[in-house]
């Protein structure tokens, strides 16, 4: 049932209900009387209309918006006033009754009024704490969708960050490899298109499967391996159960360029590039080792401190707190990236909790 059919059922039943109490007993007392009857549908009627008049009021102004200070004020001046209009509007239809009774009961009207008050005052009441509440949970939600927005937002931005010098060292890597052996030229476009192509359709995707993610770092560090030769060695390993975990697009990659980059260029021999990937406890655990020494990451360097905070914003947007990445010297120039990834779901992805 819609919530307008809900309205109006308890509008015509509340008040026919309200006086129907009134109505059925005065008739058992002293007999059924037409206009009795009349005034009973008359302040059905009336009733049905003042509080239908106040509900178009508070929707107009959006009084559930207000503080409760202010909508308190409003809803008690709106009780006085409606009660009021009631029991004026009562007066000609309860005339006799008022008139035999009103002068040796000279407080007559203010309790006959102080009754249309209370009646009154339950079904604004009742009705004002419903909107507030409802509108309270509309404002929540809309905060969390406009959130989930700018999350989606931020993500699409950090997804499709690829360094353009990796772009620019490749193409120089494989137009010397043109002349010296075309056929891995060949084999290194293929690499860089896959990379690529992954990257423009990162910003579309939230995840990727970690074996599609494992490709891209595989096609990249061979890429690598054109530039650096035999000064660049890696090894890459996962447990064969979580290789249909998700993971960020793109977000392994960056980990192994900032590896290369503040770590194995900088060593005159060369260095290494380890990625393991294992489930521990269900969490993916993720560990990326390379060469170097952590205090040389230059904390301003496009892909060093940018890199690096672009990959834990990347987690805490898909997984919140459930996921962590951290990076420190294991030892003596072996730099290592743990990353923990929780299974995502639609609440990670809702709440951020």
């Amino acid at each position: 049932m819609s919530k307008r059919r809900i309205y109006w059922t308890l509008q015509i039943v509340g008040w026919m209900v309200l006086i129907l109490l009134e109505f059925v007993p005065y008739t058992l007392e002293y007999g059924f009387e037409s206009g009795v009857l009349y005034s009973a549908i008359a302040n059905i009627v009336l009733g049905i209309f003042l509080t239908h008049a106040y509900r178009l009021v508070l929707k107009r102004w959006n009084w559930s918006s207000l503080p409760l200070n202010r909508l308190a004020i409003r809803v008690i001046i709106s009780v006085l006033l409606l009660g009021l209009v009631m029991a004026l509007m009562n007066q000609p239809l309860d005339r006799h009754y008022l008139e035999d009774n009103l002068m040796n009961q000279p407080f007559l009207f203010w309790g006959y009024y102080a009754t249309w008050c209370k009646n009154l005052f339950a079904w604004i009441l009742s009705y004002t704490v419903y909107q507030y509440v409802e509108q309270n949970r509309l404002a929540g939600y809309e905060k969390i969708m406009l959130r989930m927005s700018m999350r989606e937002a931020e993500a699409k931005v950090l997804r499709s960050q690829l360094n353009p010098h990796f772009t620019f060292n490749a193409l120089n890597s494989i137009r010397a490899l043109v002349y010296e052996n075309p056929a891995k030229a060949q084999v290194s476009i293929t690499q860089l298109s896959n990379i690529l192509r992954n990257s423009l359709l990162a910003d579309r995707r939230k995840t990727v499967d970690l074996q599609e993610e494992l490709r891209t770092v595989e096609d990249y560090l061979e890429l690598e391996k054109v530039r650096y030769e035999e000064r660049l060695k890696y090894t890459i390993s996962a447990n064969p159960q979580s290789i249909y975990w998700q993971v960020p697009p793109m977000m392994l990659q960056t980990l192994v360029e900032n590896g290369i980059k503040h770590g194995v260029s900088k060593e005159m021999g060369g260095g290494f590039v380890e990625l393991k990937a294992d489930i521990e406890e269900d969490h993916l655990f993720i560990t990326i080792k390379n060469s170097g020494n952590l205090t040389s990451t230059d904390s301003k360097s496009e892909s060093g401190g940018v890199g690096l905070k672009n990959t834990a914003e990347r987690l805490s947007i898909l997984y919140g707190k459930a996921a962590s990445f951290h990076i420190f010297q294991e030892a003596d120039k072996v730099v290592c990236s743990e990353i923990r990834i929780p299974t995502l779901s639609e609440n990670n992805m809702m709440t951020g909790l």
